[in-house]
C-alpha cells in the first residue's frame, strides 16, 4: 500500500479560497444571536470613532476661534464620556468574540475527530499519525483568529471605511476623490501579493506536517533508535526537515510581509495628493483649517482600517490552507459505510461463510490478495489459518470484520451479508486480538473495561483470572486500579493478557486472534492455555499463529498461499497429506 512519508509533501485538493471561508463562516451561524449582539456593539463604537473628528473641527473652527472655553470644556467631557464607552464596547465585543471562535473551534474539532474514526483502515495505512494529528491539532487552532477577526474587524473597518468615505464625499468631494484616488493601486499590490502568499503557506503547512509526523514517529521509535545508536541520523534527518519547515516560513512571510509596505506606499501617495489638493489647488483659505485637520484625521481613519483589513487579509491568506486541509479530511469519504436500508445484526450463532470472495487493496488492484476463496465454518469451530507472509490470512480475518470491502463475491455470517447490516452491530459481536494490542493511558481496570463499558468490577475480575492475568495484576502495587501510560510499565506477555481479558469480557461470538500469542514468551504461554482455551470455547474463532500447540488443537487447519486456501483439514489429516502444511511444519515447527 502506498504510505506517504514524513519525506513527502501530502497531496491536497485545490478548493477556490471564497469556497472555503464561506464554509467556514458557516459555522458562525449557530451563534447569530452573539454575533447580532456583537454587531450592536460595533456599530456604537463606529459611531463613536467617526464623530470623534467631528469634535476636533467644531473645538477648533468654532469653540476655539470664538474663545467659548466653557463650550469647549463641556465638549471635551462629552468626548471623555462617550470614549470611555467606546472603551468598553472594545472589550465587551473582544470577550464574546474570543468565546465564540473558541466554540466553533471545538465543534470543529469534534467534527474532524469523529469523521476521521469512521475512516478505514486505508486513510491510517497511508499516512503518518504525525499528520493527521497537525490537522487536528494544529490546522484547527490556526482558524481562531481568522473566526473572531471576521466579525471584529471585517464587519466593522469595511463599515468605517465605507462610512467614512461617504461622509467626506458630503462635506468635499474633491479632498475625498484625492484622498481614495489610489485605491486601485492598493487593490492591484494585494492581488499580487495574495497569490504568491497563499502558495507560501500552503506548502508551508505541508511542510509543517512532514515535521510534526517524523517528531511523533521518532518519539515511539526512541527505543529502537536508541538500541542500533541511530541518534546521529535521526538528528541529520530533523535538521534537514527543519531546514526545509524554515525555508518555506520565510518564503511565506516574505510575501505576508509586503502587504504592510503596500499600504503605506498607497497611503504616502494618497496623503501627498490630499495636501496638494487642499493647499495648492482649492486654497487653505477657502475651506478653512479645522476643516483639513478634519479631513487629514478621517484620512488617517480611513486608512487605518484598511490597514487592518490588509492585516487580516494577510491572516486570511496564510490561514486559509489550514481551513483547506481540514475541510479536505472532512470531504474524505469513508471507504466504508453502511448501505441504505442496512439492518441490525441480531445475536448470532457464529457460522461464518466465504463464497467465492475476491480482494485487492485499493492501489494495488492489478494484484489480488484473494483470489475466489470459499469456505464454511460452523459455529463454535476453531479454525487455523497458516502460510507464508503475504499469503492472505490477515486479509481473511479483516474482511470478516469488513474493515475492507470486497470486489466480488459474498461474506454470510449467520446467512447474513455484511454489506446488509450496518458495520457497528457486526463489530459489537467481534473479538479480535492482534500481537500488538494497544493499552491505553488510564488504569488497568479501565483497559479491560473498554471491550464492554458497562462490565461491573467483578466481571472485570473474573474475565482477568479466565485469561491467567489476575495474579500479576495483583502482585502490582495498587492491582486493578495501576495507573498505565500506553502499556509502560508492564512486559509485552502482560500487556498481552491485558488484552485478553479485555476481549474476554466483551463475550464476542466470533473471535479473532491474529498472532495474538507471539509476544507472551513460552512459560507464560503455559500458564495462559487454559485461558484461551476458555476464550475459545463455544466461539467461532480464527487463530492466525506459529505456535503449534495453538495449531494443532484446532479443528481446522486452512493452507492459506498465493490467495487462495490449497489444502485444509485437522493437523493430522494434513500432516498425512504430506503437502504443503507438511512442508510448512517441517520447516517451521520440528525443531520445537
Amino acid at each position: 500500500m502506498s504510505v506517504n512519508s514524513f519525506r513527502e509533501d501530502e497531496e491536497q485538493k485545490v478548493v477556490l479560497n471564497s469556497k472555503t471561508m464561506l464554509r467556514l463562516y458557516k459555522y458562525l451561524l449557530a451563534y447569530r444571536w452573539q454575533i447580532v449582539l456583537v454587531l450592536i456593539i460595533m456599530s456604537v463604537t463606529i459611531t463613536i470613532s467617526l464623530v470623534n473628528p467631528l469634535i476636533i473641527e467644531r473645538a477648533i473652527n468654532v469653540h476655539v476661534a470664538e474663545k467659548d472655553w466653557r463650550s469647549l470644556i463641556s465638549l471635551g467631557v462629552i468626548a471623555v464620556v462617550i470614549n470611555m464607552v467606546f472603551f468598553f464596547g472594545i472589550k465587551l465585543r473582544m470577550l464574546i468574540m474570543s468565546k465564540m471562535s473558541n466554540q466553533v473551534l471545538m465543534t470543529i474539532r469534534d467534527q474532524l475527530y469523529s469523521h476521521i474514526q469512521k475512516l478505514g483502515f486505508g486513510f491510517f495505512d497511508s499516512r503518518p499519525t504525525g499528520k493527521i494529528l497537525a490537522r487536528i491539532i494544529g490546522d484547527v487552532n490556526s482558524l481562531k483568529e481568522v473566526l473572531s477577526d471576521s466579525v471584529t474587524t471585517l464587519i466593522p473597518d469595511m463599515l468605517t471605511v465605507v462610512s467614512i468615505a461617504a461622509i467626506m464625499l458630503i462635506k468635499d468631494y474633491r479632498l475625498a476623490m484625492a484622498a481614495i484616488i489610489t485605491l486601485p493601486l492598493l487593490i492591484l499590490l494585494m492581488t499580487i501579493v495574495q497569490r504568491f502568499a497563499h502558495k507560501g503557506w500552503q506548502d508551508h503547512r505541508k511542510k509543517s506536517s512532514n515535521l510534526n509526523a517524523f517528531v511523533h514517529e521518532e518519539l515511539s521509535g526512541a527505543r529502537v533508535i536508541q538500541s542500533f545508536c541511530a541518534e546521529e541520523q535521526s538528528m541529520t534527518d530533523l535538521d534537514e526537515l527543519i531546514g526545509r519547515y524554515t525555508k518555506s516560513f520565510s518564503r511565506a512571510v516574505r510575501w505576508s510581509d509586503a502587504f504592510g509596505p503596500s499600504i503605506d506606499l498607497v497611503w504616502s501617495i494618497g496623503g501627498f495628493i490630499l495636501y496638494y489638493i487642499a493647499v495648492r489647488v482649492i486654497g487653505v483659505g477657502n475651506i478653512g483649517v479645522g476643516t483639513i485637520i478634519a479631513f487629514s484625521t478621517y484620512m488617517s481613519m480611513f486608512w487605518t482600517p484598511i490597514r487592518n483589513l490588509s492585516n487580516y487579509y494577510n491572516k486570511l491568506v496564510s490561514n486559509v490552507s489550514a481551513a483547506e486541509r481540514v475541510f479536505d479530511i472532512l470531504d474524505t469519504e469513508p471507504e466504508l459505510v453502511d448501505r441504505e436500508g442496512a439492518g441490525e445484526l441480531p445475536e448470532i450463532s457464529g457460522r461464518v461463510r466465504f463464497e467465492n470472495v475476491s480482494f485487492a487493496y485499493a492501489d494495488e488492484k492489478e494484484k489480488r490478495v484473494l483470489d475466489n476463496v470459499s469456505f464454511d465454518v460452523q459455529p463454535g469451530e476453531t479454525i487455523a489459518l497458516v502460510g507464508p507472509t503475504g499469503a492472505g490470512k490477515t486479509t481473511i480475518i479483516n474482511l470478516i470484520g469488513r474493515f475492507y470491502d470486497i470486489e466480488e463475491g459474498r461474506i454470510l455470517i449467520d446467512d447474513y451479508d455484511l454489506k446488509d447490516v450496518t458495520i457497528e452491530s457486526l463489530r459489537q459481536q467481534l473479538g479480535v486480538m492482534t500481537q500488538e494490542n494497544f493499552i491505553f493511558s488510564g488504569t488497568i481496570k479501565e483497559n479491560i473495561r473498554y471491550g464492554r463499558l458497562d462490565a461491573t468490577d467483578e466481571e472485570i475480575e473474573a474475565a482477568a483470572k479466565a485469561v491467567g492475568a489476575h495474579d500479576f495484576i495483583m502482585r502490582l502495587e495498587k492491582g486493578y486500579d495501576t495507573e498505565l501510560s500506553e502499556g509502560n510499565g508492564l512486559s509485552a506477555g502482560q500487556r498481552q493478557l491485558v488484552a485478553f481479558a479485555r476481549t474476554m469480557v466483551s463475550s464476542p461470538r466470533i473471535l479473532i486472534l491474529d498472532e495474538a500469542t507471539s509476544s507472551i514468551d513460552t512459560k507464560t504461554e503455559l500458564m495462559v492455555q487454559a485461558g484461551i482455551q476458555r476464550l475459545l470455547e463455544g466461539r467461532t474463532s480464527f487463530v492466525v499463529a506459529h505456535r503449534l500447540s495453538t495449531i494443532k488443537r484446532a479443528d481446522r487447519i486452512f493452507v492459506i498461499d498465493d490467495g487462495h486456501i490449497c489444502e485444509q483439514g485437522s493437523h493430522d489429516q494434513l500432516m498425512e497429506l504430506k503437502g504443503k502444511y507438511y512442508d510448512l511444519y517441517q520447516a517451521q515447527f520440528l525443531s520445537i
